[in-house]
């Protein structure tokens, strides 16, 4: 399958998004080359996962680039936690090997059981520890922790949508 490098309005709208492209402000007639497109309308674009949305299909790019990409945005979120669980490690190299032609159909699959273990116990044990400090907290405090987490959450979501949208553009020339 040949991929598409350049997008319009109307490529956009084969895809059936949930928004209307023309509505960052693009003009019908134009058809950019997609890296040229991303850094014109990028600010314009509300949700940032749309751009992630849109590039990451088979259209654009290649088995293996979706691959790479996708390892790239959990070793980033594997940053965020202090003492990653090892089978998560393990999981994107694995993946990693597996993109580039190292790994097995087998290997990837005992990799990603792991992974969904090691996510599955560390639901349990956040569960637990949610609980633990639900019961500890007083509710007034809790409350004005809540808001300052999500305050804290959503900064933190446009930061990472931003470097995954910088890391995607490295697909496209």
């Amino acid at each position: 399958m040949k991929k598409i490098t350049k997008i319009s309005n109307r490529i956009i709208r084969r895809f059936r998004p949930c928004y209307d492209p023309s509505e960052i402000g693009s003009k019908e007639s134009e058809y950019l080359p997609i890296r040229e497109a991303v850094e014109k309308y990028r600010n314009s674009v509300k949700e940032k996962e749309d751009i992630i949305w849109l590039l990451c299909r088979k259209e654009f790019m290649s088995d293996r680039d979706i691959r790479l990409f996708a390892t790239w945005c959990a070793r980033e979120a594997l940053k965020l936690i202090e003492n990653p669980d090892q089978r998560s490690v393990d999981a994107c190299n694995v993946a990693e090997r597996y993109a580039n032609g190292y790994a097995t159909d087998e290997e990837l699959d005992a990799a990603w059981a792991a992974a969904r273990a090691a996510a599955r116990d560390a639901a349990w044990a956040a569960r637990a520890a949610a609980r633990d400090a639900a019961w500890a907290a007083a509710w007034a405090a809790a409350w004005a922790a809540r808001a300052a987490a999500w305050a804290a959450r959503a900064a933190a979501w446009d930061a990472a949508r931003a470097a995954q949208i910088d890391h995607l553009m490295t697909y496209f020339p």
